[in-house]
């Protein structure tokens, strides 16, 4: 179970964070490859706001695949590696989520695709909760 789930671990995670890296340093290439919107679609508010997170998230978002990596090797610090990157994943989607409907909400132009933006988001959430489980499981048991 924990080779499957490391492999697919590495390659969800591993994706949001190369996404982020390319959306944080080059967002015309995220513009052209549709990791983003282009800047004259949505709000220009929102434009900065959604690349100052990925200059953070490119920082941060490396620990999930390498929990990813460290479950497929069978090392146990994926436990430690799996608390923190999933608490880390779950803070990042409840944010997004809960900001991206307050804009809605109040009529700010986040782009197209606001659904998929909604089930993409709750993918990585649910991935990031499954790891989080499956840590502390490891850990009591």
């Amino acid at each position: 179970m924990n080779i499957i789930w490391g492999i697919i671990l590495v390659s969800v995670t591993l994706k949001i964070w190369i996404g982020q890296i390319i959306i944080a340093f080059s967002p015309k290439i995220a513009e052209k490859i549709n990791i983003i919107d282009h800047e004259s679609e949505i709000d220009k508010t929102y434009f900065l706001e959604m690349r100052g997170v990925a200059f953070w998230d490119s920082i941060t978002l490396w620990i999930l695949p390498i929990t990813g990596i460290l479950l497929i090797l069978n090392n146990n610090l994926w436990t430690y590696f799996g608390l923190i990157g999933s608490g880390m994943y779950l803070y990042f989607v409840g944010r997004t989520i809960t900001s991206n409907l307050t804009l809605q909400h109040n009529n700010i132009n986040i782009g197209r695709s606001k659904k998929l933006k909604l089930l993409i988001l709750s993918l990585w959430g649910l991935v990031a909760f499954v790891t989080m489980i499956m840590a502390v499981t490891e850990l009591i048991f």
